[in-house]
């Protein structure tokens, strides 16, 4: 698999124990909320979803322990009656940028439509083909996206194989009972999510994606001038696709900017003034909100 083959040949691993999960993900499930429940339960749904998560094989790839993708799944749980839970969703994950002890963010995204079914000493299961129960396909579906937008960042489109896995899992929620599975109830929710990632309309995002991660902060090492050029000229992508489609609702470059304003600024605060004023100018175009953060880009 060529995101493989470019793991290991970045970070010349030494010879390991091969494993067959990809995630080392950090769960965390937040109760305070909720008041007068016996806590033990969240504590075991804790326990339950970091076993989910971490020791099923997701992929037909092997990985080394070194290899395996961080990330974190954080339940904000704010209500609870029987067996029922609600509440918010944050995912994140990361990567480690060749040749430096710098991680980058590759997605963050808060789930704002969390609900399921749970009970302590029932296991935890999933099938692909059908939807079995509300809170193994969100953590299936979590799961393929974090590892789809890992093999994006080495590969361009190296993670469609996963993203048809997570779109399937929406299919197969058309019929559930919980709500962020379908395109008619929100514009921002997983329906739309896996939507964009596979939607050819949007393969400019993808493309920088690819670009900015691969080309851009993996080259650093060697020449930060002219790695930080490709970003910038690559940069021109996203203008292009906000250009064709200026739709306050285009989820995906939300998400992207969502996770990348900060590390932007980063990267161009010490660009020449030239290229500092072009990216400026693209990024406080294609994301007005945040075009006071922007400026710190052409400020000596």
């Amino acid at each position: 698999m060529f995101r493989k083959f470019l793991f290991v040949l970045f970070w010349a691993l030494v010879a390991g124990t091969s494993v067959g999960q990809e995630l080392r993900c950090n769960v965390q499930i937040i109760s305070s909320q909720i008041q007068g429940t016996n806590k033990e339960v969240f504590r075991t749904l804790q326990k339950d979803v970091y076993e989910f998560v971490n020791e099923r094989i997701w992929t037909d790839d092997k990985f080394e322990n070194e290899e395996r993708i961080e990330c974190k799944i954080l339940f904000n749980l704010t209500e609870h009656s029987g067996d029922e839970f609600k509440g918010t969703m944050q995912v994140s994950s990361r990567r480690p940028v060749f040749n430096s002890s710098y991680n980058t963010t590759l997605i963050r995204y808060k789930d704002e439509k969390l609900g399921f079914r749970y009970t302590e000493g029932e296991p935890l299961e999933f099938d692909i083909s059908t939807h079995k129960s509300n809170l193994t396909s969100l953590l299936a579906y979590y799961a393929y996206i974090i590892i789809g937008m890992d093999y994006d960042s080495f590969s361009y489109k190296g993670g469609n194989p996963y993203f048809k896995r997570a779109q399937d899992i929406v299919n197969n929620a058309q019929n559930a009972s919980y709500e962020g599975w379908k395109a008619y109830e929100d514009r921002k929710n997983r329906y739309w999510l896996v939507n964009n990632l596979l939607d050819d309309e949007y393969d400019k995002v993808r493309e920088f994606y690819y670009e900015y991660h691969r080309k851009g902060l993996d080259k650093m090492h060697d020449e930060v001038a002219s790695a930080r050029e490709r970003i910038a000229q690559s940069m021109v992508l996203l203008r292009e696709v906000y250009r064709e489609k200026p739709d306050p609702y285009m989820f995906l470059l939300n998400i992207l900017l969502d996770a990348k304003s900060d590390e932007f600024v980063n990267v161009f605060s010490e660009a020449p003034a030239p290229q500092a004023k072009r990216v400026y100018e693209i990024l406080a175009e294609i994301d007005p909100s945040r075009s006071d953060k922007y400026k710190k880009i052409t400020q000596d």
